[in-house]
């Protein structure tokens, strides 16, 4: 008995070693391949550069003065309001008038000399068409009537000289605005001789200004006029200006071997907090389109594996999509991109799932999955529908 019992012991122990072998090494069924996919949404594609700039009006006079003297009277101070023609300066007009009135004396002479030539010229012509005077008189009264003639007329343009610079020792305001600065004092003398000192420094209408920003050589390319531009500056760090760009200027700037370029920003300042002279830091909106067709750029270079099945089609940019348990090609127009998305303009519909890469960690996805986060519906389900037991 206890021999037939270990042989029967032994020989249940060599059958479940063989099934055991047996379930081992079977056949495993093929894995379907898993994906990872998105669907393609509507949404906003934005682009943008970022620069530095400085705030100032749009409309900026130094008024100067073209002659020297001292500053007899000072009329307007910083941040006066002034009218266009509104006296706001004079200079020491003494030697101003000494000067005209040598000038006018000048004339006087200079007229005096010229009619008695011409009277002496006028005598000796009828002389010497008579015959009565010789050549060479007749040819000295002609060349002392041309000599005073000209120093006559030399005289009038030095007293128009003389006049017109009185005239600028008085200085209107040549526009309408605000006394930004004020370079002189009372009883400062200006010397003129080398180049025009300034005296003020008036804006226009600090109502309107503008924003002159640089912007890198690497990023000029994308910028045009109109685009929409925001900008802050430190004196209001919570409030956002807006803008618009309108002109990108040609000529470079190169600073420590860096190129910008100036790019003018319309800057409205109805509550005039933006004062001259502010640092901006701007945002210029190089592309903005709303309500596209977006996927992931990453989603147009996906290819599925070779031992996949797959109906491919020829074209440039193409989308995957699983239809039917096989992955399928669809050819598509893209149009601009942003980051990491890309604008699909044809070939695919809002909400259609496409492929971007294949699944790596196939049990984290079920466990996911049965976890309650989204899947894609490209991914086979967990054995029993996902359910519990």
């Amino acid at each position: 008995m206890k021999k037939s019992v270990k042989i029967t012991l032994i020989a249940l122990a060599a059958v479940a070693a063989a099934l055991a072998a047996w379930f081992l090494c079977r056949p495993k069924p093929p894995v379907p391949p898993m994906y990872e996919s998105v669907a393609v949404r509507r949404g906003s594609l934005q682009n943008s550069v970022t620069a530095t700039g400085t705030v100032e009006p749009v409309t900026q006079v130094e008024v100067g003065t073209q002659v020297s003297g001292i500053v007899s009277h000072l009329y307007a101070d910083y941040n006066s309001v002034v009218k266009k023609g509104q006296l706001i300066a004079e200079l020491d007009k003494t030697n101003l008038l000494n000067d005209l009135a040598s000038k006018r004396s000048n004339l006087a002479v200079s007229k005096t000399e010229y009619e008695y030539q011409q009277k002496n010229y006028n005598r000796t012509k009828t002389l010497y068409d008579k015959q009565l005077v010789s050549e060479s008189d007749y040819e000295t009264a002609y060349y002392n009537y041309n000599k005073a003639k000209n120093n006559y007329d030399i005289a009038k343009i030095q007293l128009a000289t003389s006049e017109t610079n009185l005239g600028y020792a008085t200085i209107y305001s040549p526009i309408d605005g605000v006394v930004l600065s004020r370079a002189v004092e009372e009883g400062q003398t200006v010397n003129a001789g080398m180049n025009t000192p300034t005296l003020f420094n008036i804006a226009a209408d600090l109502t309107d200004m503008r924003v002159i920003a640089d912007v890198d050589e690497a990023d000029i390319g994308d910028v045009r006029d109109g685009q929409r531009v925001s900008f802050t500056v430190d004196a209001y760090p919570t409030a956002v200006f807006e803008g618009t760009v309108r002109q990108v200027r040609q000529e470079a700037t190169t600073t420590s071997n860096v190129v910008t370029y100036e790019v003018v920003i319309s800057a409205p300042n109805p509550d005039l907090k933006l004062k001259p002279g502010m640092t901006a830091n701007v945002t210029i909106y190089t592309l903005e389109r709303d309500g596209v067709l977006l996927v992931p750029a990453k989603a147009l270079k996906f290819t599925p594996a070779q031992g996949d099945s797959a109906v491919d089609c020829m074209a440039e940019h193409k989308l995957w999509t699983m239809e039917n348990g096989a992955v399928r090609a669809h050819a598509v127009e893209i149009g601009a991109a942003a980051g990491s998305l890309v604008e699909i303009t044809d070939g695919v519909e809002e909400g259609a799932f496409v492929l971007t890469g294949t699944a790596t960690e196939q049990p984290a996805a079920i466990d996911e999955a049965a976890r309650g986060g989204e899947r894609s519906p490209f991914m086979p389900g967990p054995p029993g529908g996902g359910k519990r037991k």
